[in-house]
């Protein structure tokens, strides 16, 4: 009996120490993918966060956002579900939020607003948010403050944590022009056709090294065209007109939700069109419809610009930096 302990024993330990050996090698695999914020980096960079559009969560892309860093100061535009995830995926830290734009209020593209600031406030944020957009994001800001008060006002005195609701400076308008500009960066808006949504706004970010537009959604659009002239990159949504008679099999409402979808958006032929017009360097294809479907390769988003478009053309996709 007591040799059968011992061999049990002995096994055991065996069987405990290689766990031991094992669960050390993966945990140093796992934490040296974890790398740590990089250094500041000067200049202009873009990243796509979300690049499906429609509200439904899709298997293959995140909701509509980009960030634009300038000077590692990001400028975060529009706000799809998992905004904050996205980011920091991308290595953006939440505690470095500055400002946020929504292009229109359609959920995919606002549905987080309020979220990421407050994670942004709960992962160490101590400063100033300012947020810029179409009505009523004065009284959505309230609203959400207003939501989540309860949390906000226990993890005040609880965590030692600023109050939230001085941070926040929502800037409301409904007219095109300049809407921000500080020492790094020009933020001009232009109106754009999103019917049944007004006011819907594509911005452009003018900096001293790089001009990025970012058309939100919209048909083929003249203020679009004449607000992104000479642009470096222009980020652009696009449809597949082919494709969404498979959508239409899948998804309730299909018919009426197709008529909207044909009825204010932009093809991928006529995204083309729009690049050419405008006399960008680089076009950048964003906010697929459809966002799931895993037949549409890039080359068959791309083929349709490239009639119009002799340019660069980017198939974006989550968390590329261009």
């Amino acid at each position: 009996m007591k040799k059968e302990e011992k061999g049990i024993s002995r096994r055991r330990f065996l069987t405990g120490s290689a766990a031991i050996a094992l669960s050390g090698l993966l945990t140093k695999k796992v934490f040296s993918q974890v790398k740590d914020y990089p250094p500041p980096q000067k200049g202009t960079r873009l990243i796509l966060l979300g690049t499906a559009g429609g509200p439904q969560p899709k298997k293959m892309r995140s909701l509509p956002s980009n960030v634009v860093l300038v000077n590692d100061i990001p400028y975060v535009v529009d706000c799809g579900g998992g905004v904050s995830r996205q980011l920091v995926f991308a290595n953006v830290p939440l505690r470095n939020l500055r400002y946020l734009f929504i292009t229109h209020h359609h959920s995919d593209h606002n549905l987080d607003y309020g979220n990421l600031m407050y994670n942004a406030w709960a992962s160490g944020f101590k400063g100033r948010i300012d947020t810029y957009g179409p009505p009523p994001i004065e009284k959505m800001t309230k609203l959400f403050l207003e939501m989540n008060a309860y949390d906000i006002n226990i993890r005040i005195p609880d965590e030692g944590r600023p109050p939230l609701s001085p941070m926040i400076f929502p800037h409301e308008f409904s007219k095109e022009g300049v809407v921000m500009q500080n020492e790094h960066v020009k933020v001009s808006a232009a109106l754009v056709n999103h019917p049944p949504v007004e006011p819907a706004f594509a911005y452009r970010f003018d900096a001293p090294d790089r001009s990025i537009v970012f058309s939100g959604d919209t048909t083929l659009c003249d203020n679009l065209i004449k607000l992104a002239q000479g642009a470096d990159v222009l980020v652009h949504e696009v449809i597949h007109k082919p494709s969404l008679a498979r959508l239409m099999a899948r998804i309730p409402n299909a018919d009426r939700l197709v008529e909207h979808i044909v009825a204010s958006h932009t093809t991928h032929i006529d995204v083309g069109k729009v690049a050419k017009a405008a006399g960008v360097k680089t076009l950048v294809l964003n906010h697929y419809v459809p966002g799931d479907d895993p037949s549409l390769t890039d080359e068959m988003w791309i083929e349709g610009a490239k009639t119009h478009f002799d340019g660069k053309i980017i198939a974006g996709k989550d968390l590329m930096e261009i």
